[in-house]
């Protein structure tokens, strides 16, 4: 697997002056069992705009919710390890415990099991993804695409799954933003 990272969260003292609130491995690490993905959460935020007090931390979150809190933000860094051919023949209970495993279940949208992937699904959210190291291949309903280290994926709550094909594990930080569907897209 990847390296190991830090997270630094800054802060301000009594004073005012600008401070490291604390600085170590992300406090929060999921290994999930069906896909073998490992999820980093970093931070997540409740409200916009954003509060910036002296000394708050991260709102409690007791495991691992893909999506972002209501009118808020989310930051992650998931591991994709490579995929075997095991992942074509999940049925899809299976599929809904992957999803259960991230709070998610409703975000899936392979509910006969013929969708292009077993893990094709839809938030609704504005994601930004930034592939760190390794590369991926991103499948949306009408085509898919390779991203490599220092792309940069905008993922506009369409329908879409991660593929590694690439033999190697890769490593992309996300940013959720919450959103709402309009236009019919709902």
């Amino acid at each position: 697997m990847s390296k190991p990272f830090r997270r630094l969260v800054t802060g301000h003292d009594d004073s005012g002056r600008a401070i490291i609130q604390s600085d170590g491995p992300p406090t929060r690490v999921k290994a999930l069992s069906i896909k073998g993905s490992t999820f980093y959460e970093i931070w997540n935020t409740r409200e916009a705009p954003v509060r910036i007090d002296r000394k708050s931390g991260e709102p409690h979150e007791d495991g691992i919710i893909l999506a972002p809190p209501e009118s808020g933000t989310r930051i992650r860094v998931v591991d994709f390890p490579p995929e075997t051919d095991e992942i074509d023949k999940l049925d899809v209970a299976t599929i809904r415990k992957y999803f259960a495993e991230v709070g998610a279940t409703e975000a899936s949208t392979n509910e006969s099991g013929s969708a292009r992937h077993a893990h094709m699904h839809r938030t609704e959210t504005i994601d930004y993804g930034i592939v760190l190291e390794g590369e991926i291949t991103l499948i949306v309903d009408e085509g898919e695409s390779v991203v490599r280290t220092g792309d940069i994926v905008i993922q506009r709550g369409t329908n879409h799954a991660w593929a590694n094909r690439s033999g190697k594990n890769c490593r992309i930080a996300f940013v959720l933003i919450d959103g709402k569907f309009v236009d019919g897209l709902g």
